[in-house]
């Protein structure tokens, strides 16, 4: 009986380059603005304890609905934009000094108070997310008591 002939390693791998190359390339990320800012820090806080969980995505979903007035479509697809920016961006900094630069102080409160909320939305605290948090918190030019009373609402609310 004869065996099928099935293709080598070098056919395999020639063709994957071949599909790779035939693929469109991904549209560019868009400039971030304060608002996809603000949700790639809440994707870095959520991703920097290497436990991406559903109870963070949603808490992020649901707070760019509510801070953006979006539906859940919306904020679906801009959270994926912001997990996108998160990958391919510089440090927490850059996008906290563009939230910094663009915003009043009470906004950079509220955006402080968002973090803290996915920080807590899986029930526990990591030192990466609070390193993290810590980093976001100084380039928004905030103080420890402004870091204290935003996680305080966050807590409550």
């Amino acid at each position: 009986m004869a065996r099928p002939v099935r293709p080598g390693y070098r056919d395999v791998m020639l063709t994957r380059i071949l599909d790779a190359l035939k693929r469109p390339s991904p549209a560019p990320l868009p400039e971030p603005d304060e608002r996809l800012a603000l949700g790639a820090l809440m994707v870095r806080v959520a991703k920097s304890d290497s436990d991406y969980q559903l109870a963070e995505i949603s808490r992020i979903d649901r707070l760019l609905s509510r801070l953006y007035a979006l539906g859940p479509v919306e904020a679906a697809k801009m959270r994926a934009t912001c997990e996108k920016l998160d990958r391919a961006a510089p440090d927490t900094a850059h996008f906290a000094h563009l939230i910094r630069e663009s915003v009043s102080f009470e906004a950079r409160v509220d955006a402080l108070e968002a973090l803290w909320e996915v920080t807590l939305a899986d029930g526990v605290r990591d030192e990466a997310e609070l390193s993290v948090m810590h980093a976001a918190q100084e380039a928004l030019g905030l103080s420890e008591t402004d870091s204290a009373a935003a996680r305080t609402r966050a807590e409550s609310g």
